[in-house]
Order: C-alpha cells, then structure tokens, then sequence
C-alpha cells in the first residue's frame, strides 16, 4: 500500500512571525504541498501560539483540499478549537512551553483519563483521532483502549542516533499496532535520506514532514522539496518488495 505524504507547514508560520509580516503565507504553502502531491497538511496550534495561529487554522479549514491534520494538546481550549473546527484528524501531542519542538510522545499510561476525554469528544464529532507515541509496546496498547483510530509514532529517537536498536522499537512497535488494528504514522526529525528506511516498514501507513521539508524548500522550492520527499518514500515502500 501507497504511503500518505503529510506535509507540517508550521514553518513557514515561523518565518512570517518573526518578522511580524503577512508573508510568507503557510495557507499558500499547503496549498503549494497539495499541488505537488502531498496527501495532507499538518498544522500544530501551540499554545503560545509561536507558529500557527488560529486565524490559519480557519482559513487551511477552508483551504485544504486534501486531509488536514491538527495536531495539538488535549487541553479546553484546543478541544474547543476542534470541535469548532472540525479538522479531519486531530493529533494529541505533548506540549512544554519551553521546549524548542516536541521532545517525545505522549505519556498515554499516566494521563489516560484525560486523553480518553480529549479522544471521546472528537469522534463524537466525526473527528478521527491519532495519538503521538513513543514506540513502547504499553503506549501502543493503551492507545488501541483508548479506541483510536491511529497512532504516530515518535521517530526523534531514530532520527537522533540512527541506530539498528531505534530503528527495531518503531518496527515492533509499527507490527503491534497494526495487529491491533490502529493506523500507523510516523514523524519527527525525518529527512529525505532516513525517511527511506521509516518507509520501508511494511505496517506504515503515513509520515508528517515538517522541518526539513522547509528546509529544503530553501534551496529548490517548496514543490520540488515535497516531490523529493515522495521520491524517498517511493523508494523505502520498493525496498519491501526487495
């Protein structure tokens, strides 16, 4: 099975904000992502609001042709934001005001009553619901009692060190999660060169793409950079066949 391409465009909001200007704009830029080929946007509305704004959100909910993504935390005000909203997947995530970028997965065992609140509103909005994982046999098991439909699971690890040790625990976890019938994605810190073997993993399902799509967008513009990022992962599903 083909893999979605979800591409992350809160860095373009990172741009615009730092110099407190109209541009660049992230709506343009998913809209750019879904020409290119990407299957979906992921948008992460933070708290303090350093990247996205709701005033993007609305306006991707507008836009988006394709699936769009929210990725947030399970607090009221996000949950009121949602429902409102109505994204077509509202991804769960940890969030630490001072941390730079996400720094791990959620801890599904030690905050299950609140999550499963978070969870039971959104679907009961239509919405489907992931949740941003380690690759922890517990967390992949809760998850699916939580009555999720996907998990994502927390590749920085991998990313971090490249080691055959990382790389196994998101396999394992990757097979248990779907033996239990959840979706699996992936994301975090991936590239164009480690996205490659990530995608090689029979049970995966999707990936979200946000730094380095970015990045490379630098260089060769924001299509070719998504369209690199295809190729990559058209290569990693090959390799299941070889």
């Amino acid at each position: 099975m083909p893999i979605r391409l979800h591409i992350n465009i809160d860095h373009v909001a990172t741009l615009r904000n730092a110099r407190g200007t109209a541009y660049p704009d992230p709506v343009l830029a998913a809209q750019l992502c879904e020409q290119a080929g990407a299957d979906g946007i992921t948008a992460h509305l933070r708290e303090d609001r350093r990247h996205i704004v709701d005033a993007d959100m609305a306006r991707l909910r507008d836009l988006v042709q394709t699936c769009l993504n929210m990725e947030m935390a399970a607090t009221d005000e996000m949950l009121e934001i949602a429902l409102r909203l109505r994204p077509d997947v509202v991804t769960l995530v940890p969030e630490k005001r001072q941390e730079r970028t996400t720094e791990g997965g959620l801890d599904v065992v030690g905050q299950r009553a609140s999550l499963a609140k978070a969870v039971q509103l959104c679907q009961g909005a239509g919405i489907k619901v992931s949740l941003f994982i380690a690759p922890i046999e517990a967390d992949v098991r809760v998850s699916h009692e939580l009555g999720v439909e996907q998990i994502e699971l927390h590749t920085g690890e991998y990313c971090h060190t490249d080691t055959p040790f990382e790389f196994a625990r998101l396999a394992v976890a990757a097979r248990l999660a779907r033996e239990l019938g959840l979706d699996v994605a992936a994301g975090h810190g991936l590239t164009r060169h480690n996205v490659v073997a990530i995608a090689a993993i029979p049970e995966l399902r999707e990936v979200n793409i946000g730094h380095a799509v970015i990045a490379d967008a630098i260089f060769v513009g924001l299509p070719e950079a998504v369209r690199g990022f295809r190729a990559a992962i058209d290569r990693g599903v090959r390799m299941r066949r070889g």
